[in-house]
């Protein structure tokens, strides 16, 4: 039997945008067994800087073209402010490259369906950075809902908020709210059919940095989560209450971030006409979580859907239903808070 690891070839690729994300992907891919990671590229002097000193032997091109001209990169992974994401991934496909762009893939439903096309035009993989798709206590909480062990899901409560990061391009909920859109669709296993957001301005004129954003599910199933750049300390924090069981994940955890409640309301036969509840109180258990880090199980999917083909749980497809959501969501806020219902077609 041969050795896999040794005889199997790498991907030549490249990160573009060595910022807050930029890092992250540099580093994973550099450690993963299915990349070659050959080209770090950044407009930033500094950030150039930076690269060449955590990482000698790379290139470190300022220019963009310089990688879509380079023919032996054959993959790019992106992680540059959302507005131009649309430009940058556009240009990748059309030069033949494999993408991985941060999410969210874009700002327009007409976008995401372009660069689809495109994608399946000229037969590249598409992938967006949907982390918590492939995050463990998520991915441990979707499968208690699929085996329904919280019984019928009433709602979803979410907090998603810190003290920045200020992005320069788009709001709170283009930035914060594509990690929240993406587990409530994976959760849920639907689209929303109403959305409806709130936001307030305060740093800067016309751009929400904090807000609610509320979705409702077939079903009658509300996901609320309150998103902020503005708040006192950082907080990642989720209830799931059923009629059976309760689910608090906590993210920001360093230990026991999913913890499942037996708790609930019990209603009783109403009695001379009285209605009346009994309330359900058990042991509160926290299930072992597996301790894969999600970014390198994203990486280990877009590198097995380029190899081998096959579907991909990030792919272009689930960045257009984020997209649609959040794109929802901005129109509700223009228009103070109206719901806005989610058309599909």
């Amino acid at each position: 039997m041969t050795k896999r690891s040794s005889e199997q070839r790498r991907i030549p690729c490249a990160v573009v945008g060595y910022g807050y994300w930029g890092p992250n992907l540099a580093r994973v891919l550099t450690e993963h067994r299915a990349f070659e990671l050959i080209s770090i590229c950044d407009k930033s002097p500094k950030c150039l800087e930076r690269i060449s000193e955590r990482y000698p032997l790379l290139r470190t091109p300022a220019n963009f073209n310089d990688i879509l001209l380079d023919r032996s990169i054959e993959a790019v992974a992106i992680a540059t402010p959302v507005g131009s994401h649309y430009a940058l991934v556009r240009q990748a496909l059309e030069n033949d490259k494999h993408v991985l762009v941060e999410k969210p893939l874009c700002t327009s439903v007409p976008e995401a369906r372009r660069l689809i096309a495109l994608a399946r035009r000229k037969k590249r993989v598409l992938a967006v950075g949907h982390t918590f798709l492939y995050s463990p206590p998520v991915l441990k909480i979707h499968q208690m809902l699929l085996n329904k062990e919280l019984g019928e899901l009433f709602y979803v409560d979410s907090s998603r908020v810190n003290l920045g990061l200020f992005q320069p391009d788009v709001d709170v909920f283009w930035d914060l709210g594509p990690h929240e859109v993406s587990i409530a669709l994976l959760w849920l296993g639907k689209d929303p059919v109403r959305v409806r957001a709130i936001g307030t301005s305060h740093v800067r004129r016309r751009i929400a940095e904090a807000g609610y954003l509320t979705m409702e599910f077939p079903g009658g199933v509300m996901y609320q989560s309150h998103l902020s750049w503005l708040a006192p300390v950082k907080l990642r924090r989720t209830s799931l209450v059923g009629s059976e069981k309760m689910v608090v994940y906590n993210d920001a955890a360093s230990d026991e971030r999913v913890k499942v409640y037996h708790r609930g309301v019990v209603k009783n036969p109403e009695t001379f006409g009285e209605f009346q509840l009994t309330y359900r109180s058990g042991d509160v258990v926290s299930p072992k979580i597996d301790t894969v880090e999600p970014l390198h199980s994203q990486c280990d999917a877009w590198a097995k859907a380029i190899t081998q083909g096959g579907p991909l749980r990030s792919g272009g497809e689930f960045g257009l239903r984020v997209v649609r959501v959040l794109e929802a969501a901005q129109q509700s806020l223009r228009r103070n808070g109206m719901p806005v219902t989610l058309r599909h077609a």
